[in-house]
């Protein structure tokens, strides 16, 4: 059986319980002319990360609007999956987000939703494939709440407010919590404009969390070179080096 003959796996995301029944029914009537399969539904964005990890979805309708995590976040998630989703966005009107869409060839469906609408974004879905996690950024007006990683087979999501820095090596960045370090692909200068209020850069290698700042420490070069300044952490023994460039944090911080 070639895909094309398969089954559309359609797993829908909203936090209002009568918007995802009446999704299921006309998901139901799509059946009748669209070889479609729905394999399940979540009303949150922990829940959709969760039991998308364990069954597979070719399309996620997925709510922008939703209390915690918002769709367009939750979309940048599960991008970390090993076959992501194709998604499509639904959405009461709203005019930036619908602009944003339609200016980046990203399908969105309009509530209340029609029958006739919902049966062209599935059979188009078949052909698409996942919106980058860029675009999705740039379409993001608040920053994301969580970072979040694959591993061992599930989406695992680290609360912004727990992450004491960001440092790049190599082609990952570090990320640091007071437990313990996690590893993520993205670029170091994107996530300091995304985090640019809760973050500062204190080396071109390094962003660390203003709040988490507890104060500075003049080392001695060993070499008998120049000294360097170095921040200390909240909840960490390990001390980060200051460039030259970014000293002025000494004043701004201390």
């Amino acid at each position: 059986m070639s895909s094309v003959d398969l089954p559309l796996a359609v797993f829908v995301v909203d936090d209002e319980a009568p918007a995802r029944n009446r999704l299921k029914d006309l998901l139901g009537d799509c059946a009748a002319q669209l070889p479609l399969e729905f394999v399940g539904e979540a009303g949150n964005g922990r829940e959709a990360l969760d039991k998308l990890a364990e069954i597979h979805a070719d399309v996620v309708l997925l709510d922008i609007r939703m209390p915690q995590m918002d769709g367009l976040e939750l979309a940048q998630h599960l991008n970390k999956l090993d076959k992501p989703p194709v998604i499509v966005f639904t959405t009461a009107f709203d005019s930036y987000a619908i602009q944003a869409f339609e200016q980046r060839a990203i399908d969105y469906l309009l509530k209340p939703i029609r029958l006739g609408r919902l049966f062209e974004a599935l059979t188009r879905a078949r052909a698409a494939v996942p919106v980058k996690s860029e675009v999705l950024q740039e379409l993001t007006p608040e920053p994301r709440k969580n970072l979040s990683i694959h591993e061992r087979g599930k989406i695992h999501l680290i609360p912004i407010e727990q992450v004491l820095f960001l440092r790049a090596e190599l082609k990952y960045i570090t990320v640091r919590t007071a437990e313990r370090e996690y590893l993520i692909e993205e670029p170091l200068s994107a996530l300091e404009k995304e985090f640019a209020a809760r973050m500062i850069r204190i080396h071109r290698n390094c962003l660390v969390a203003k709040s988490a700042i507890q104060g500075f420490e003049k080392v001695a070069e060993e070499s008998g070179g120049e000294s360097h300044w170095t921040v200390k952490l909240k909840g960490l023994e390990e001390r980060l080096p200051i460039s030259r460039r970014q000293q002025f944090i000494v004043k701004e911080f201390g």
